[in-house]
């Protein structure tokens, strides 16, 4: 019996993980790279394209702690500038278009710190965003409603390290 991509997707990742390094990085981009092309007629595929859930877990490691979501945005649904604490992601996109910023924190002498916006990279069906611990970045559906695969190293919900960001007038200062 074959397993479904997911199951595939699930397996490799278990197989290679291990401590942050480059080459884990490339390992499991490319294993989310190559779920992002399973066949759309695999049941938990179809299931997720009809039904769009706003977010849904698609597979816990029991053992290592790593996360995969699915997450439906609505079409100018912006996230705003976040980082992920002391964990790392891997976005991929399934259907629509994300844009995706990237931002450097900088703090001057006598003034609150703030974002310097990068750039920004638009994000298409099949490709792959890494963000790394400290990364500071956000995310805006310009193309949707966009479905994208999230990645995760751990569970965010307990990751209490987290900064998120906010707009205090154009500038973008970190929640308080």
């Amino acid at each position: 019996m074959t397993g479904t991509a997911l199951d595939l997707f699930a397996g490799r990742v278990r197989d290679t993980w291990g401590t942050l390094t480059s080459e884990l990085v490339a390992e499991c981009s490319a294993h989310l790279a190559e779920l992002l092309r399973a066949p759309r007629t695999e049941a938990w595929l179809t299931d997720l394209c009809h039904e769009r859930p706003e977010s849904r877990e698609l597979y816990r490691d029991p053992v290592h702690g790593f996360v995969l979501l699915a997450h439906t945005e609505a079409e100018g649904r912006h996230r705003v500038p976040h980082d992920h604490g002391e964990s790392w992601v891997i976005y991929g996109v399934l259907h629509g278009e994300m844009e995706m910023g990237t931002y450097a924190r900088v703090e001057q002498p006598g003034e609150a710190p703030r974002l310097v916006k990068r750039g920004s990279t638009l994000v298409r069906p099949g490709d792959v965003q890494v963000y790394l611990p400290g990364d500071l970045h956000d995310t805006l559906c310009v193309s949707g409603p966009a479905i994208q695969f999230r990645f995760t190293a751990r569970d965010l919900r307990r990751e209490t390290s987290m900064v998120r960001y906010t707009d205090a007038g154009g500038i973008w200062v970190p929640s308080v």
